[in-house]
């Protein structure tokens, strides 16, 4: 009797404990996880004790979310997130280190059970869920929020541009049409001209080059007559 009992309590202590690792109340798997990671040797084992791990965090970050915990469950909760999250980084470094998969490489991004990623994975104390509303830190979001706002500058709209825009601006100065600045332009660019010839003068076209055909445009009357004529064809062949 007292074996039968003994076994019962056993199964019935294995039942309660796998039913709050998966509710994520307590971390039974972490009891059989090597302690010294440094020292584990395989990759297939340190691959083994990383998918632990993010099982566990996705347990936890969708534990968070219950509404029925209170303030002081959250922090605890979100403390053994942050916890699981180094000793990720941590699995990943020895991985890494005995020549497996980088996974840092990636940014250390992490996937609940539904396969969305669970924002705060990347270094540092991070807050998932409902630690982000705890007293203090969403003071804390929401002055960072503020800050931000206030360092983004919004772009000038149209409407501004044209405030601070002139006449000036499309060439309508006082003296934008000055005699003397008209006769120097003029006098500038003839010379351009005369140095560009200058200088062409001795040169040769590259091998191949041939010069431009002379094309003689139409006249505007011979434009008319032509859209006559192509209006005329056009409708001799419907008819």
């Amino acid at each position: 009797m007292a074996r039968n009992s003994e076994k019962a309590q056993s199964m019935l202590f294995r039942f309660r404990e796998a039913q709050a690792a998966d509710l994520g109340i307590i971390d039974a798997g972490r009891t059989r996880r090597p302690r010294s990671i440094t020292e584990q040797d395989s990759i297939p084992a340190c691959e083994k004790w990383r998918g632990q791990v993010l099982k566990e965090i996705s347990r936890k970050v969708s534990r968070i979310q219950d509404p029925a915990l209170s303030d002081y469950q959250i922090r605890d909760l979100n403390d053994e997130i942050n916890k699981l999250m180094r000793e990720k980084h941590m699995w990943e470094v020895q991985i890494r280190n005995l020549g497996g998969p980088n996974y840092m490489r990636s940014g250390g991004k992490v996937y609940d059970e539904a396969g969305r990623e669970i924002p705060g994975g990347g270094r540092g104390y991070k807050y998932f869920g409902r630690a982000r509303e705890l007293p203090g830190v969403k003071e804390l979001f929401e002055a960072a929020a503020r800050a931000k706002q206030d360092d983004e500058k919004p772009l000038e709209t149209r409407d501004d541009l044209r405030k601070q825009v002139d006449a000036a601006y499309y060439g309508y100065a006082p003296d934008e049409e000055d005699e003397k600045l008209l006769a120097y332009e003029a006098a500038r660019e003839r010379q351009a001209f005369e140095n560009l010839a200058k200088a062409a003068a001795g040169l040769e076209p590259p091998p191949g080059w041939e010069p431009l055909p002379e094309w003689e445009l139409p006249t505007m009357e011979e434009v008319a007559q032509e859209l006559i004529d192509r209006r005329r064809r056009r409708l001799l062949d419907q008819l």
